[in-house]
């Protein structure tokens, strides 16, 4: 059973060899949903910009957010998104970041992020943290913005 296949997850990665691992590891687990990748903090303004409607579906059931990124930064995404009246305040932010700062973590929380997960190094232990994000985001989490098939 594949819930919420209609809608992608987004991915806002610079790192060339985490964007592999990141989609090694939801294939490894058989996660159907298209993968969308922004490769820096202005590329995922624009994406956010293109697709603000509840209608649009290419609007993400998740995003997967870096915060070490060029141009703009992973905060000031995470800001904008959470910013005004926007759809995209709807969207579960998940930061997957190398950044153990408390300064991060702490300033990714007062802007709303729904999880804060430190990348593993290692295959095998980033291929379970897919697998949990498989299970929570996708499979047992009831989305704001439901699938145009109605979940």
């Amino acid at each position: 059973m594949t819930v919420n296949a209609a809608r992608p997850i987004l991915l806002v990665e610079d790192n060339p060899m985490d964007i592999d691992l990141t989609l090694r590891a939801f294939e490894e687990h058989s996660v159907a949903n298209p993968i969308r990748i922004c490769r820096d903090g202005e590329e995922a303004l624009e994406y956010m910009a293109a697709h603000s409607t509840v209608a649009d579906g290419d609007l993400p059931v998740l995003v997967l957010l870096d915060l070490r990124l060029p141009k703009v930064d992973g905060i000031e995404v995470l800001r904008q998104a959470r910013s005004g009246e926007s759809v995209w305040r709807q969207i579960p932010f998940v930061i997957l970041t190398t950044s153990r700062e408390n300064r991060d973590i702490e300033a990714a929380y007062q802007l709303g992020v729904n999880s804060y997960i430190v990348k593993p190094v290692d295959f095998p232990a980033f291929a379970e943290v897919a697998k949990n994000i498989k299970v929570y985001w996708l499979l047992t989490n009831e989305p704001a913005i439901p699938n145009q098939s109605g979940r």
